[in-house]
This record gives C-alpha cells, sequence and structure tokens, in this order.
C-alpha cells in the first residue's frame, strides 16, 4: 500500500501518492510517467467563457485548423505543442489568452476515402474529428474547446454562403467560362499547384485535361494594390520570407485591368491589363493567344485571324475586333493584349495589316485616373493590378463542400439564394455516387423556385474550393455561436488581428493571400477594423522520418526490412545498397511514426519536450531515437534534484548550513545568478524569437546548476536555491505541464517558503511568469558599423527605463566608443529594447577620412 501526504493548501486536502512503502521518492519510470499524467489530464486546463469579448490584454494564438484525416500524425503533435507551450506562457503572463481549435472538414480526400469504405461522407468525417479531439487532450493540449467549429457544420457553412452572397453584392464575384484543370477519375476541377510537372493529378496521377467550363470566380485582383500595400506594414521579424512569396504571388501592381463585353455574346467579357488606361482612347483591336478560352472554333474565320467576335470599347462605344496573334509582346502571364497603335511599333504594323487606323478628328480629354474612376463607378475595372495575377476560381465539381448559393432561372438569370433561405443544405449522400454526381443527380436537391420571378428554376450543384471556408474560420472562432451573423464586428475588433499564426509553409502562398483578401475585403465592408488578419507567423518545419530507398529501382523499404549490421545499411533479402535519406514521414515511404506509440512507450510530456527539443520550431525536424537520451535524462535529473531537495527539507540544520555564513553567501550568489541569467535566456527565446528549443538549452542551464551542491551543505536554509528551484520548475510547466504540476506539488509541500515570489496556494500552472531581479545587471549591447563595440553593465531597474537617446548618452561615455569613433558624425541610430532582459542599440557612423598621403 502507497504512503500518502497531503498538500497543505489553505481550506483543501489533495491526496497524492509520492511516495512508496519506505518513504523513498519513487524512480522516475515510464510506468510513473503514465501515473502522473492519468492523474493531472484532468486538472491541467480550465474552461474558458468564449462568448465573452476580451476585458484585458488579450493575445490571440492560432495554429492552422487540420483536416480531419482519422489519427494525428507527427507534424499535428508538433503545431499544436508549439501552439500550447505558448499559450501556456502568455496565460502565466497574465494576458487573456485565446487558444481555439476546430476542423477543417471539407474536401475531396474525405469524400474519396468515404466512397472506398462505403461510407457517407459526413459519418467518415465525424468518426475521424472524434478520435483526433481525443488524441489532443490526451496531449494535453489547452485549446478551448467551446470554441470548436467545423467547417461542415451546416452551422458553419451557413456563414460561409453569407459572406459568398456579400461578395457577390458587393461586386466581388461573377461567373465566366474558363479552360480548367479537369481530373477524370476524380471528376473534379483542379488548381494549378495540384497538378505536376508531368501533367498529372496530385491524388489520383491522372493525366489532367482542360476543358471548357463556366466557372465562379471571386475578383480578388480587385484588392491586389490594398494586399500590396498590407505587406509594406509587416517586418522581416514577424513573417520573414513569407512577405517575398505574398509579393511575387501578387506581382507588381503597375497597370490596371478592365474588363470590356463581348458585343456578339451575353454576359461575356474580356479582360486586358495596361500600364497606360488612356490606351483605352486609342485602342483598334484586341489580341488573343492562341489558347485563349475566346478562341473556339465557333468563333473563328477559316481564312482571317480575325474572330467573329467583337469587344464594346466602354470609353467610346466603338467595337474592337478580336485577333488571334501569337508573336506580339504579351504583358507577363497574360493572354489578351491591348491594341493600341501609339503603344507599340509591332501593334501599329498589325492595325495597318487589319485596315484599321484612328480617327484624327477624335480627341478625348479624359485623363487615365478619370478612365479608371469611371471603370470602377461602372464595375468594369479600373483597379491597379499585376499583370500575372489572377482571379480565384472558386468552383469545385465534387460533393463534399460548401454548396454554391445561387440559383439558374430561364427568365431572370442567375439569382442569389435569399439570405433568410440560408444555409443551403448539403443533402445526405449514401456514398455510391461518385463526386459532382451526388448533386447532379439530385433533383430534390436542384429543382427549386426562383426567388424573383417564382418560376422553375435549377439550384447552382457546383460547391466553393475548400480554401474559402478558411478564408474567415479565425473570425468565427471568436463567436462560434452567432444566429445573427458571421461574427460581431465589436468581438472582432476587440481580438483581431491574431497575435501569433502557426502552421506549415505548405500555406504560405494561397492560404495567407486568400485570408488576407478575406480580411481586407471585410475591413472594406465595416466588419473589421484591420485589413490584416496575422500580425506574426510562426513557419514550422516539417518532421522528417529516415527513409531507405533501393539504389537503382527506388523501391522504399520498411526498417525491418533493412540490414543494419555493416558500415552501410543494405536491403535484407537483397543485399542491395540503400539510398538513406530524411523526407517528410509518409506512409508510402514506411517513415512515419504513430505518436500514440511515443507517448505509450514514453509518456505525454516526454513526447512533447522531444518534439521541442534541439531544433528550432522554423527548422526540420529530423525524428530519430538517437535525440531521445538527452531529454529522458533531463527528466530523470530533474526528478534526482527533487529528491534531494525533499531530503534536505526533512533533515535538521546543520552545522556547516548555520554557521559557514561564507559558503552559504557565495552559494546564494551562484544560485541568484543563475536564476537570472537563465530566466532571462528563456523568456527571451519565448516571447520574443519563439526559439522554444533554445529556452529548453536555457533551462537545462539552470538544471546543472541546480545539480551542483556543495556536500554537507543543507539546502533548507537557501533563499536563493529554493526561488531557483521554483522558477526551474515554472519555466518547465507551459512545455511538460502534467510533469511539471507533480514537481510543483512536492515542491511546495515540503519547501521552507523562504521565498515571497510565488503564491503557494496555486497550482504551477497558475502562477505568474518569473521575473528577472531589478537589481540584477542585464547588458546594453552597442554595436558600431555592425561591429560589437562594448556591453554596457545595467541593473535591471535602468535598464527598463532606458530609452534611444539615453543609450547613446551611455554609448558616447565609452573609452572604446570615444577612443575610435568620438570624431565621426552619427548618421544612423536603431535601439531594440527588451524590458526585464537586455537592449541592442545599434549606431552607424561615417566613413573615416582617408590620411592623405605624404607629398
Amino acid at each position: 500500500m502507497s504512503v500518502f501526504f497531503y498538500r497543505r493548501f489553505p481550506n483543501t486536502i489533495i491526496k497524492r501518492n509520492f511516495y512508496s512503502e519506505t518513504g523513498k521518492w519513487e524512480p522516475l519510470t515510464a510506468e510513473m510517467k503514465h501515473r502522473i499524467e492519468n492523474y493531472w489530464s484532468d486538472k491541467i486546463n480550465r474552461k474558458s467563457e468564449s462568448t465573452l469579448v476580451p476585458s484585458k490584454d488579450k493575445y490571440y494564438i492560432l495554429s492552422m485548423f487540420p483536416y480531419p484525416s482519422g489519427k494525428l500524425h507527427m507534424g499535428h503533435v508538433r503545431v499544436y505543442t508549439i501552439s500550447d507551450s505558448l499559450a501556456r506562457f502568455y496565460r502565466m503572463q497574465g494576458k487573456e489568452v485565446i487558444h481555439p481549435m476546430g476542423w477543417d472538414a471539407f474536401g475531396l480526400p474525405a469524400e474519396n476515402a468515404a466512397i472506398s469504405q462505403n461510407l457517407s461522407s459526413e459519418e467518415w468525417t465525424k468518426s475521424n474529428i472524434e478520435y483526433m479531439k481525443k488524441q489532443l487532450m490526451k496531449l494535453g493540449i489547452s485549446f478551448d474547446w467551446q470554441r470548436e467549429i467545423a467547417t461542415c457544420s451546416p452551422d458553419y457553412y451557413r456563414w460561409t454562403q453569407f459572406i459568398f452572397l456579400k461578395l457577390y453584392e458587393k461586386g466581388f464575384l461573377y461567373q465566366k467560362e474558363a479552360l480548367v484543370n479537369w481530373d477524370p477519375v476524380d471528376q473534379t476541377v483542379l488548381a494549378e499547384e495540384q497538378v505536376d510537372a508531368n501533367g498529372c493529378s496530385w491524388r489520383s496521377g491522372a493525366k489532367v485535361q482542360k476543358l471548357p467550363l463556366k466557372q465562379w470566380f471571386i475578383k480578388t485582383t480587385k484588392l491586389s494594390q490594398s494586399l500590396t500595400e498590407g505587406l509594406q506594414e509587416m517586418t522581416e521579424e514577424n513573417w520573414g520570407d513569407i512577405i517575398k512569396l505574398q509579393r511575387h504571388w501578387i506581382g507588381e501592381c503597375e497597370g490596371y485591368n478592365f474588363d470590356l463585353p463581348l458585343k456578339e455574346v451575353d454576359q461575356t467579357t474580356v479582360t486586358i491589363w495596361t500600364r497606360n488606361p488612356e490606351s483605352l482612347k486609342s485602342a483598334l483591336f484586341i489580341a488573343l493567344k492562341s489558347n485563349h478560352i475566346l478562341v473556339k472554333p465557333e468563333y473563328r474565320n477559316p481564312s482571317s485571324t480575325i474572330l467573329k467576335i467583337n469587344a464594346v470599347n466602354p470609353i467610346n462605344g466603338r467595337l474592337l475586333p478580336v485577333v488571334i496573334a501569337d508573336d506580339l509582346d504579351y504583358p507577363e502571364g497574360s493572354e489578351s493584349l491591348l491594341g493600341d497603335p501609339l503603344a507599340d511599333k509591332a501593334i501599329s504594323e498589325l492595325a495597318t495589316q487589319l485596315n484599321l487606323q484612328l480617327s484624327t478628328n477624335e480627341h478625348d480629354p479624359r485623363t487615365g485616373e478619370e478612365i479608371c474612376q469611371k471603370a470602377l463607378s461602372e464595375d468594369w475595372g479600373g483597379y491597379k493590378a499585376s499583370s500575372k495575377l489572377r482571379d480565384w476560381l472558386v468552383s469545385r465539381q465534387r460533393y463534399w463542400g460548401t454548396p454554391i448559393p445561387m440559383i439558374h432561372c430561364q427568365s431572370c438569370g442567375t439569382q442569389p439564394v435569399p439570405v433568410n433561405q440560408l444555409p443551403v443544405f448539403l443533402p445526405a449522400s449514401d456514398g455510391e455516387a461518385k463526386g459532382h454526381s451526388a448533386l447532379l443527380n439530385n433533383p430534390e436537391f436542384y429543382n427549386v423556385s426562383c426567388p424573383k420571378c417564382g418560376g422553375v428554376a435549377k439550384r447552382e450543384t457546383n460547391t466553393m474550393d475548400t480554401f474559402v471556408d478558411s478564408t474567415w474560420y479565425f473570425l468565427r472562432y471568436l463567436d462560434p455561436r452567432n444566429l445573427e451573423a458571421p461574427f460581431d464586428p465589436k468581438k472582432a475588433a476587440a481580438a483581431m488581428p491574431v497575435d501569433i499564426y502557426i502552421g506549415g509553409k505548405e500555406h504560405a502562398v494561397l492560404h495567407l493571400y486568400f485570408a488576407r483578401f478575406m480580411s481586407h475585403f471585410f475591413h472594406l465592408i465595416g466588419w473589421s477594423p484591420e485589413r490584416e488578419p496575422f500580425k506574426r507567423l510562426l513557419v514550422q518545419g516539417m518532421v522528417m522520418g529516415r527513409s531507405y530507398r533501393v539504389k537503382g529501382s527506388g523501391k522504399y523499404l520498411k526498417p525491418e526490412e533493412v540490414d543494419f549490421t555493416g558500415e552501410k545499411p543494405v536491403e535484407k533479402s537483397t543485399k542491395k545498397p540503400l539510398a538513406v535519406s530524411w523526407e517528410k514521414m509518409s506512409k508510402s515511404k514506411f517513415n512515419g511514426v504513430e505518436p500514440e506509440s511515443v507517448w505509450d512507450e514514453h509518456g505525454i510530456d516526454t513526447t512533447r519536450l522531444l518534439i521541442l527539443a534541439d531544433v528550432s520550431p522554423r527548422s526540420s525536424r529530423h525524428w530519430s531515437k538517437d535525440t531521445f537520451p538527452g531529454i529522458l535524462n533531463w527528466q530523470d535529473r530533474l526528478w534526482s534534484i527533487m529528491k534531494r531537495w525533499i531530503e534536505h527539507q526533512r533533515q535538521e540544520a546543520t552545522a556547516s548550513s548555520s554557521f559557514d555564513k561564507a559558503l552559504l553567501e557565495k552559494q546564494e550568489n551562484l544560485w541568484h545568478d543563475a536564476r537570472n541569467f537563465y530566466l532571462k535566456g528563456a523568456t527571451f527565446s519565448i516571447h520574443h524569437s519563439q526559439q522554444i528549443s533554445v529556452a529548453i538549452s536555457k533551462m537545462q542551464g539552470l538544471t546543472n546548476n541546480l545539480k551542483k551542491v556543495p556536500n554537507n551543505f543543507s539546502l533548507k536554509c537557501s533563499l536563493q536555491y529554493e526561488r531557483a528551484l521554483g522558477v526551474q520548475i515554472i519555466m518547465l510547466a507551459p512545455l511538460a505541464p502534467h510533469f511539471a504540476s507533480e514537481l510543483w506539488t512536492a515542491f511546495v509541500d515540503n519547501a521552507s517558503r523562504l521565498s515571497t515570489d510565488f503564491d503557494w496556494a496555486k497550482t504551477v500552472l497558475d502562477q505568474s511568469w518569473p521575473q528577472v531581479d531589478y537589481d540584477y545587471k542585464l547588458d546594453l549591447v552597442c554595436v558600431v558599423n555592425n561591429q560589437q563595440n562594448c556591453a554596457i553593465k545595467l541593473p535591471r531597474s535602468e535598464l527598463d527605463t532606458l530609452d534611444e537617446a539615453m543609450a547613446l548618452r551611455l554609448l558616447q561615455q565609452d573609452p572604446l566608443f570615444i577612443k575610435y569613433h568620438s570624431a565621426q558624425k552619427i548618421l544612423s541610430t536603431k535601439f531594440d529594447h527588451y524590458p526585464g532582459m537586455d537592449a541592442t542599440l545599434t549606431v552607424i557612423t561615417e566613413p573615416k577620412k582617408k590620411q592623405k598621403a605624404c607629398s
């Protein structure tokens, strides 16, 4: 039978079994870790009121919501452990943390998987969500589950449809025929990114076909200039190279888009891009490349390059012939060109060949700005954009997605579904109908009445690209039960922007671009005070597994098929040499690791520490058991430190500890310095650089200091050891909450409580994040002309109040600066201030004048 003791908290007694029958601190085994985690699993997270507007300093931590594939993989473990560690850290910093979770639950993979297993997509998705949610809770992630959303829920996609209609109302949505990438196996449109270098589908492997289909587009190009301006507000520190990726995707907004209607074809336009809007006044024709969607057999002339269609110039009503001409100088990424003979010699020569010429009697005094204003007011273009950026094609020919809320009537044309009829429910599927046919073959779904005339009409059977669902999910988290609107603008104003957004680099272009566009649109219509949705990005690297391929054939082997006994691994059965490399974990490469197998063997918190340690969150993580001993040994050291400390607390004070004041003072100074030094480093690494692996190394440094205790020295009388040990456990708590909670209970139950730093009646996760002492000396690092000049030591009390002018005065008093730079003019200064940690002053001076050679 275990011997129990009790925590001596006011008005509460919590039973814990720390000791065995012998009264000794039990060894730290995997079984002990499981006991610890089972005990603390329902105590380390607290519920929050998700409907409330943040009332104090908020900190919105957002991790990209997952597609519910069935089970967590190590990439999931990494991103959500990072976000949880940050969430717990900022709660201890006194922030009102918003840390929500949901599911990106629509999409083709779910649909295909459900069909292959003869299940409904809804049933398959729901079961996956339930299992993955249990895994996340097992992992100890402190998500606010009251904010949980799933994009496949009618409560969510109703508002996605509402936003779609708002885009339509504001002129940001249109339908036109386009050449699309068609997957003949999955029977759906593919984005360009879903087609590989060989022209095959990323998922089915089928050769992709180019088909003309009438598609819905969101006019994302209309906000190109706004999105470009938003990038200028971002810093490299917060966004890294993602700024360049976004800028490259949008392109240089150095021209204007115009949509010119075709005279012969109703509701069809040709889009042209020009640097000079005044070219519309002198344009004589429209040139198209031969692969343009409008170059159709029915529009061709057998004996001429002039098509049987004409564009109408909205400036002057002139008809502009549409011509096939591949050899002109088209703008980058464009398949159409405005035929202005004044702009280009080749265009002028082609106009002459076509017997087209400018009238000498015409004079239009309108400026380019006036032309753009006319186009904007009449909704046929006039906005700045790059020549290569395209509007967002959002139609998908599949079942498992948000239904597009539009109705087609022969008399009234296309009509939006009335808002009071939302949501347009996705009908149940029996799992047998393939893709789009599930809706195409469902007359109960598509046969409807026209909302305008009441006549017979058909509902749109395309569904939306799942990227639409994820453009606004972070706003729904703030108001997940709202029945009147997608979200309350007041709640958005209080909580946005997201302070830190964590996810993979594979979403650094498209998802971020689309989410930024939607946020700019919400700002434009007054729903959000912020244009940019995300203040800072933490793009985490992939978790890589070691893969083994047979040289020559490229066949992947399972680890058990590899012979490791020789100098180099070979295939067991054939002894053929292998190519060994680190690759993204994948079932097909046999290099994946099931997270459950890791935490079953080593424990939840060990798994969390393993995924966080050694490398920066932004770097790829090579998953190897070779790295395990470092974390396992660290936990053992912490456990043994606590064992020794408890033993010291239960002993009577020794003579040496009572009377050897010199030794006591020396040790107090050492532990005071260690506590402050490693606390400073760990805090900076988590708060400013998000280098959690560096924070762990700082914590391990403090552990090594706590392990060094002189012989015959009693820890019972050491205030600074008590402070340092308490800080050690508190810093560990965001990363390993179960393990730290167990250590803290032992700490508070046995402490002499010499320190006033801690709230002894509260759990470790309810402690405030510790602070560097105000008398501890910190560094003002001075960098002159890109070389460190000096590091000026200042007590924290002085460094915290430092400003740029004061820092510069201190530098100018430094002997080295006086000797080498006092005669030089200061050209610029930059002051990076981190209160409680450090400060850096960067100075650039004018170059020294060269000495004249002696005559």
